[in-house]
């Protein structure tokens, strides 16, 4: 599980036609060879099957809503769904965390876009929302928006469990909260480091017993910053304080007081901060 891949599969591209659930296990597009969604609660899902299984499945193509797992039986409802179930708390995490999902259609999902036989690789998708509601059933049941990712090469396509080696270039995904997020594994290790609070107001952020908080570069990546994605240019930050930060409505200081705010970061002692990234930040970023 600690090797749970998400993003993109080698040798695999999007219209890819796979003749069973096995031949989809074996390429490692999606694992389980009966489960609809390939993940677990702890990493997040990194894949789904659409093949039929669930009557409120709706596919319109690049946006689909998707019913969770659970309380099915040949294809009817017959129990409530949880999001406590193994493949709903994956999908949340996926959506909580900006992991991207591959998407497979099998022959037996009623839509257009479904192969006339076998399965079909329909590329990347990311969890954009999830809801609850009574199902055609009677039953209520877990729902999960997913939208098509047009550029998935720009995606992080790494095993989770691992800090990436050097300076590599972060991924771009899409926050389901209000804007558009860098998440990379390093980052994700840096959250879980302060166990999702907030370095600077000490709030984190819950939903469904899944920890939200997003990874913020003190000296901006790319043009025409060029900052690194490493540990002493990274901080855990509320999405607030996030913003506040990228705007330069405060900075940092050497002591880690908050520079145009009151107050001071806080920084586990595993964690520190390059003094440089910080001067850039206050002489480049922050409001004059």
């Amino acid at each position: 599980m600690g090797n749970r891949h998400f993003g993109e599969v080698i040798g695999v591209k999007e219209g890819d036609v796979f003749a069973d659930r096995q031949a989809l296990h074996d390429a490692g597009v999606h694992l389980p060879t009966v489960a609809g969604i390939d993940g677990d609660s702890k990493l997040g899902s990194s894949s789904i099957v659409l093949n039929g299984g669930y009557v409120d499945d709706l596919d319109l193509g690049e946006e689909i809503i998707y019913t969770g797992h659970g309380g099915n039986k040949d294809g009817k409802q017959v129990a409530h769904q949880s999001w406590d179930d193994f493949g709903n708390k994956g999908l949340l995490i996926s959506e909580l965390q900006g992991l991207p999902v591959r998407v497979t259609r099998g022959a037996k999902h009623k839509s257009p876009f479904s192969p006339a036989s076998g399965y079909q690789y329909a590329g990347l998708y990311r969890v954009t929302d999830h809801f609850e509601e009574v199902g055609k059933n009677g039953f209520n049941i877990c729902r999960f928006r997913l939208e098509k990712i047009d550029t998935p090469t720009s995606l992080f396509t790494g095993n989770v469990g691992s800090l990436p080696a050097g300076k590599a270039a972060p991924g771009r995904t899409s926050s389901t909260v209000i804007r558009v997020v860098r998440d990379t594994a390093l980052s994700r290790e840096i959250k879980k480091l302060y166990g999702y609070k907030c370095q600077v107001c000490g709030v984190a952020i819950e939903v469904k017993g899944v920890f939200y908080a997003e990874g913020a570069h003190i000296k901006p990546l790319g043009k025409p910053h060029n900052g690194a994605d490493q540990p002493d240019n990274l901080l855990c930050l509320c999405p607030n304080h996030h913003v506040m930060l990228d705007k330069g409505v405060f900075g940092i200081n050497d002591d880690y007081t908050l520079y145009r705010m009151s107050g001071k970061i806080k920084v586990h002692a595993k964690h520190s901060l390059n003094k440089a990234h910080l001067k850039y930040h206050r002489e480049h970023i922050c409001i004059k």
